[in-house]
C-alpha cells in the first residue's frame, strides 16, 4: 500500500492537480448540481412515458395532472440546474488554472534560471498557456463528467429495478459497457494520440512565435522558407492528430448508441412477457423502456472524459517536467523569519539611484578561472572577475566573443564548464535563486518590455515602485524629458515588447528597471546600444558615478571604449591563440593603462571613425 501511495504522490498528474489548489467541495457541488440537471432529465423522460401511456387510457383528468406538474417542473428544473452546475464547475475551473499558473510561475521563479533557457519561447509559451488550460480542463471535462455518470447510472439503474429487476440487471451491463469499455478503447486510443497532438502543438507555438518576432532576421538569413515549412508540417500533423481524434469519438459514439439501443430492446424483450403474466402494468413497460434513452446522456460522455484525462496527463507530464527541470541543488525553501521581526523591506529607490545606502554588508560575486558556455563548449576560457559594491567592470570585445555569456554565468543563471562562481565567498550554485535574484540583477539587451504602462515596467523589478521613485530612476538614464513628453506620464500604455518607443528609449527604460530593483550588483549587457555617441557616453559616465557615489557594484559589457576612463577595471576579450579556440582575457587594468595596448587603440580608433 505504502509503494502505491508513493507511486501516486509522484504521477505528474497527481503533482499536477495539487498544484490547481482545487477546492472539492465546489467539486463535489458542480457534481450534485450536474447531477440534478441530469435527474431531472431522466425524471422527465421516466414521467413523460408513464404519463403518455396512462393517458391514452383515458382516465380521469385528476388522475394525470400530478404527472402533468411534474413534467413541466422537471423541464423547467433541468435548465436551471445546468445553468448553476456550469457556473460551479467553470468557477472551479478557472479558479484551479489561476492557482496553476501562480503556482507554476512561482516554481520558475525560484528554481534554476538556465534550465528555462533551455527551453525555446513558445515551447514554454506552450507549457504556461495550453498546457496550463488541459490540466485544468481536467476537473470540468474529465472529473466532474465522471462524478456525474456514476450518480446518474446508479439512480437509473435503481428506478428501472424498482419496476422490473432484470431490467435493470441489464441496463447497468449495458452502462458499463457503454461507461467503462467505450471510455478504455478511446483512452488507449488517444493516448499515441495525444502525445503527437501536445508535441505538433509545442512546434507550432515555437515555430509561429519565431516568425512573428524574428521575421526579418528570418528573411535575411534565408531561414523564412524553412521556419514555414517547418509551421505547415506541424499544421499538418494537428489536423491528422484531429482527424484521428474523430475516429475516436465515432467509435464511441457508436458504442455508446450500440448500448443505449440494447438496453431498450433487453427491457422490450424481459418487459413483455413480465406484462402477459401481470407482474408489470403496460405504463410501467413505457418506463423502462423510455428512460434508458435519458440514461445514457451522462455515461455518453464519458470517452470524451477519458481523452481528456489522456490530455492532461500529457500536459502534466511536460509541465512537471519544466517544473522538476529547474529544481537542482541550488533550489532551497525560501528562508523563514526567526523572530517576530517584520521581514526586511526593499529598500527606497532614493538609495538605489543615489549615494546614501548603509554601507554595511558588502556583497560579491567573484569568478575564479572559470570557463564558460553553452552546452559542453566553452566560448570564454580562464576568466577571473570579481563584482562588489562600489565598484565599476568593464568587458570589452568583437560581437559574439562571449561578453553576454560570461555576465550569465556570473549571475548564476548558466553554469561555470570549470572553475568556481563565489557569491560571499560561498559557491553560487549552492544560494537559493531567489535569494540571489535580490542581490544580483542581469540586465539583458533583448529583455521583455510588458505592453502595460511605463511605472508598472519599472514595478517589474520591484512592486512597491512609486511613481517618484520611478520618476528617479527615469531620469538617471536620460530619460526625464521623454517622461515629461509623454501624453500620460508613467501611465502611458507602451506596445507590445516596447514597439512604440525607439531602441534607445528601450534600452533605458530596462537600465531605469534595473534601477530601482533592490539588488546591489547590475550585469548590464551592452547599456549604450542603439543610442548615440553622446548619450550613450554619458549613460555609460553616469551609471559609474552611481556606482562610485553610492553602494552599487556594476560590470558592463559593452563595445564603447570612450567612456571607461572611469572604470576601476577594463577586461579585454579576444579570440584564442589558434582558430577554434575559446576566446580567452587578452589584457586587463584601467582604461589608461590599455591604452598602451595595439589592440585597445585600435579598437578606440574603429569606434571613433563611426
Amino acid at each position: 500500500m505504502s509503494g502505491r501511495m508513493q507511486r501516486l504522490s509522484s504521477d505528474p498528474l497527481v503533482r499536477a492537480i495539487r498544484l490547481l489548489d482545487v477546492r472539492w467541495r465546489a467539486v463535489a457541488k458542480a457534481i450534485g448540481l450536474g447531477s440534478l440537471a441530469l435527474g431531472s432529465a431522466v425524471a422527465l423522460t421516466a414521467v413523460s412515458a408513464w404519463l403518455i401511456a396512462r393517458a391514452s387510457q383515458m382516465p380521469p383528468v385528476g388522475q394525470v395532472s400530478v404527472a402533468t406538474v411534474a413534467v413541466r417542473a422537471f423541464g423547467t428544473s433541468r435548465g436551471v440546474f445546468r445553468y448553476l452546475e456550469r457556473l460551479a464547475s467553470h468557477d472551479v475551473a478557472l479558479r484551479g488554472m489561476s492557482a496553476l499558473r501562480t503556482n507554476l510561475y512561482s516554481a520558475l521563479a525560484t528554481g534554476r534560471p538556465q534550465a528555462l533557457m533551455r527551453v525555446r519561447r513558445g515551447d514554454l509559451l506552450a507549457r504556461v498557456g495550453t498546457d496550463v488550460d488541459a490540466v485544468g480542463d481536467l476537473v470540468v471535462r474529465a472529473l466532474i463528467p465522471t462524478g456525474v455518470a456514476v450518480v446518474i447510472s446508479a439512480g437509473s439503474v435503481v428506478l428501472v429495478g424498482a419496476f422490473l429487476p432484470m431490467a435493470g440487471v441489464a441496463l447497468a451491463v449495458c452502462l458499463l459497457v457503454a461507461g467503462v469499455l467505450a471510455p478504455c478503447l478511446s483512452a488507449r486510443a488517444a493516448r499515441t494520440v495525444e502525445a503527437r497532438g501536445a508535441s505538433a502543438r509545442s512546434l507550432m507555438s515555437a515555430t509561429a512565435l519565431e516568425i512573428l518576432e524574428s521575421g526579418g532576421p528570418l528573411v535575411v538569413s534565408g531561414r523564412m522558407t524553412a521556419a514555414v515549412d517547418t509551421l505547415r508540417r506541424a499544421d499538418r500533423d494537428l489536423a491528422g492528430v484531429a482527424v484521428a481524434g474523430g475516429r475516436i469519438g465515432g467509435l464511441s459514439a457508436a458504442l455508446n448508441t450500440g448500448a443505449m439501443g440494447l438496453a431498450v430492446i433487453c427491457s422490450l424483450v424481459l418487459g413483455v412477457p413480465a406484462l402477459a403474466t401481470g407482474s408489470l402494468a403496460p405504463v410501467e413497460l413505457a418506463v423502462i423502456a423510455l428512460t434508458p434513452l435519458a440514461a445514457f446522456e451522462a455515461a455518453g460522455a464519458l470517452p470524451a472524459a477519458a481523452v481528456q484525462l489522456r490530455r492532461s496527463r500529457e500536459s502534466a507530464e511536460r509541465i512537471m517536467a519544466l517544473v522538476d527541470d529547474t529544481r537542482g541543488p541550488s533550489m532551497t525553501q525560501p528562508p523563514q523569519p526567526t523572530t517576530d521581526e517584520a521581514p526586511e523591506a526593499d529598500p527606497p529607490v532614493e538609495t538605489l539611484v543615489g549615494a546614501d545606502r548603509a554601507p554595511d554588508g558588502t556583497f560579491e560575486i567573484e569568478l575564479r578561472d572559470v570557463d564558460c558556455g553553452w552546452g559542453e563548449r566553452a566560448v570564454l576560457t580562464n576568466v577571473s572577475l570579481t563584482v562588489t559594491r562600489g565598484r565599476a567592470v568593464a568587458l570589452v570585445g568583437p560581437s559574439g566573443i562571449g561578453k553576454t555569456t560570461l555576465l550569465m554565468t556570473a549571475a548564476g543563471l548558466i553554469p561555470a564548464l570549470r572553475g568556481e562562481v563565489l557569491a560571499d565567498q560561498a559557491p553560487i550554485a549552492d544560494r537559493a535563486s531567489h535569494d540571489l535574484a535580490r542581490q544580483v540583477a542581469f540586465i539583458a539587451e533583448d529583455a521583455h518590455v510588458f505592453a502595460t504602462s511605463v511605472l508598472e515596467n519599472l514595478r517589474v523589478a520591484r512592486g512597491t515602485t512609486t511613481p517618484e521613485e520611478a520618476t528617479a530612476a527615469l531620469t538617471a538614464t536620460g530619460l526625464g524629458d521623454w517622461l515629461a513628453a509623454l501624453p500620460d506620464g508613467l501611465d502611458t500604455e507602451l506596445g507590445q515588447d516596447a514597439t512604440t518607443i525607439s531602441g534607445g528609449e528601450r534600452r533605458r527604460l530596462l537600465i531605469a528597471r534595473a534601477l530601482v530593483a533592490p539588488a546591489e550588483l547590475l550585469l548590464i549587457d551592452e547599456p549604450a546600444e542603439h543610442l548615440d555617441p553622446a548619450t550613450a557616453d554619458a549613460l555609460i559616465s553616469h551609471l559609474v558615478e552611481l556606482t562610485h557615489a553610492g553602494q552599487r557594484g556594476i560590470a558592463v559589457a559593452t563595445h564603447r571604449l570612450t567612456a571607461l576612463d572611469q572604470m576601476d577595471e577594463v577586461i579585454l576579450l579576444g579570440v584564442g591563440e589558434q582558430s577554434g579556440d575559446p576566446a580567452r582575457v587578452l589584457a586587463r587594468g584601467t582604461h589608461s593603462e590599455l591604452l598602451e595596448l595595439p589592440e585597445y587603440r585600435w579598437a578606440l580608433e574603429q569606434e571613433a571613425t563611426v
